[in-house]
């Protein structure tokens, strides 16, 4: 496979949106990813992922011992783990219970239940869309469990899990629009994406874009398209589906830019927690929670059921 790229499966996953800070507790099972390994030496691990640092794929072998960084995180006795707090579906609060939900969050809870064993003993904090490269590197948070797409130049900052989501950049513009491809979409106009996503920067490399307007967060770009103040949105397929869900105006336009996958974001410094990390991934997957969290948060919104499934053929 070229490196620093990813196969081309997508995912088309529905999200809702929603908003609201959140910072609680959770244990359940989650996670997705290959067979589980047990046992590497982190320190060994650590060298093995550097080795190739622009493979998107490749991670510290799973691991169920308890190395320096989880033996810290037990000792303070609490895991914090940054999430969104802006995708339904994905990770927003339920208005009706008032607790954080989402097919992010069943992973961030069971990450936190496999490693505490105590769900009282994990927070989630929501993070920014900008500020999640930087909350890990500060320890402002243990990990990133938000979407968060994984690629090279994110790699030379942070450390990442096994990819556990496939997903490719999407374009929104309003219904009334008559543009039919993202090209059209795009060039000459003004166009959203939130800073510090993957969106942004593939607008900044394609530079066809009259202008381009940075937020902080992606729902962000929705409500400035609702005032008509940009002609189209970029963000990732699940997010701008949810976008397209949310407010019947707008629509996504046909046609993809970029698979990529999804991972979970930790310290470069904490080899040991990103080999946890990939033991949860593996028990969960090979458990079928996983697929049970998609069904439940994802399925019934997907517009492409063959293309987004990521621990299939596009397993490594």
């Amino acid at each position: 496979m070229r490196k620093g790229t990813v196969r081309t499966r997508s995912v088309t996953a529905l999200a809702l949106l929603a908003s609201c800070a959140a910072v609680l507790g959770g244990g359940g099972p989650s996670g997705a990813a290959p067979a589980a390994t047990v046992g590497t030496a982190a320190p060994q691990a650590a060298q093995e992922a550097q080795a190739d640092p622009c493979d998107i794929y490749r991670s510290v072998p799973p691991s169920s011992e308890d190395g320096p960084a989880v033996k810290a995180i037990k000792a303070k006795r609490s895991l914090v783990i940054g999430v969104d707090q802006n995708s339904y579906r994905w990770g927003a609060r339920n208005p009706n219970t008032g607790q954080i939900e989402g097919f992010d969050i069943d992973l961030a809870r069971a990450i936190g239940a496999a490693i505490m064993g105590d769900p009282d003993k994990v927070v989630l904090k929501p993070v920014a869309t900008a500020d999640r490269v930087d909350a890990v590197q500060k320890h402002r948070v243990d990990l990133i469990v938000r979407t968060m797409t994984v690629n090279c130049k994110r790699m030379e900052d942070v450390a990442f899990s096994k990819p556990y989501f496939n997903i490719t950049q999407r374009v929104l513009v309003p219904r009334s629009s008559p543009v039919k491809s993202v090209d059209e979409a795009i060039n000459g106009k003004t166009v959203c994406a939130a800073k510090g996503s993957t969106a942004f920067n593939v607008l900044n490399d394609k530079k066809t874009a009259k202008a381009l307007t940075v937020v902080e967060n992606q729902l962000d770009c929705l409500v400035l398209m609702q005032l008509g103040k940009i002609d189209a949105t970029m963000t990732d397929d699940g997010l701008a589906a949810g976008q397209a869900a949310q407010d019947q105006t707008v629509r996504i336009v046909d046609g993809e830019v970029q698979p990529e996958v999804i991972g979970v974001a930790v310290s470069k410094d904490s080899p040991d927690l990103t080999a946890r990390v990939n033991q949860v991934l593996a028990d969960y997957y090979a458990s079928g929670a996983w697929r049970s969290s998609y069904e439940r948060w994802l399925k019934p919104y997907m517009l492409n059921e063959a293309d987004h499934y990521w621990p299939g053929t596009a397993a490594r």
